[in-house]
């Protein structure tokens, strides 16, 4: 097992990276697709900033020190690349595009694709954080970014309330996800008769 010490550092590098990557690239290029009115830049970033909402989520649950916040930030980082790059017609329009957004985008993609591999299975050693009754040293390493996130933007608010925040926040995720995943489903005889 590696030492604590190692661990938190790599864990405050992995929060750097993942706020870089993972809000204010992405923030970025939103602004831009909106600028040169690039339509398909502009429907992928929306379903990102959907997907990974769960990573905002996660951070509140873990605000809370709730276990189940290592289960919904390995699962964030499965569905980002899954969200990038399941929407084929939007990627070929990009693909296809010679536009500096479009291309940065893509970079982007690649560069954010691998950080989620990587951090998956950082991350996913700690998954089993989830089910422990009683948390050790290495799990509870991961509640200090969230708490160091809550102390510069919610000081004075209590670390159950954004947690409770953050598990309410789970509930309408998964429930938004089931709805979006019935609506992808493919269609039946009868439907397809009475359209």
């Amino acid at each position: 097992m590696i030492p604590v010490s190692w661990l938190v550092k790599a864990i405050w590098v992995d929060y750097s990276l993942a706020v870089a990557l993972t809000v204010v690239l992405p923030l970025a290029l939103l602004i831009w697709a909106f600028a040169v009115g690039l339509r398909p830049l502009i429907q992928l970033l929306i379903v990102y900033w959907r997907v990974s909402s769960l990573l905002a989520v996660t951070v509140y649950l873990m605000i809370g020190g709730l276990p189940i916040s290592f289960l919904s930030g390995a699962m964030a980082r499965l569905l980002i690349p899954m969200g990038l790059w399941f929407w084929q017609d939007w990627s070929t329009a990009l693909e296809q595009s010679r536009s500096w957004a479009a291309r940065a985008f893509l970079l982007w993609r690649w560069i954010l694709t691998g950080y989620m591999g990587v951090g998956f299975f950082f991350s996913g050693a700690f998954v089993p954080c989830a089910f422990q009754a009683s948390l050790s040293l290495q799990c509870r390493a991961w509640f200090e970014p969230p708490l160091g996130f809550r102390e510069i933007f919610h000081p004075n608010v209590p670390p159950e309330l954004l947690g409770s925040l953050g598990a309410w926040g789970l509930v309408v995720y998964l429930l938004y996800s089931v709805y979006f995943v019935w609506r992808l489903r493919p269609p039946t005889e009868k439907r397809e008769l009475a359209a």
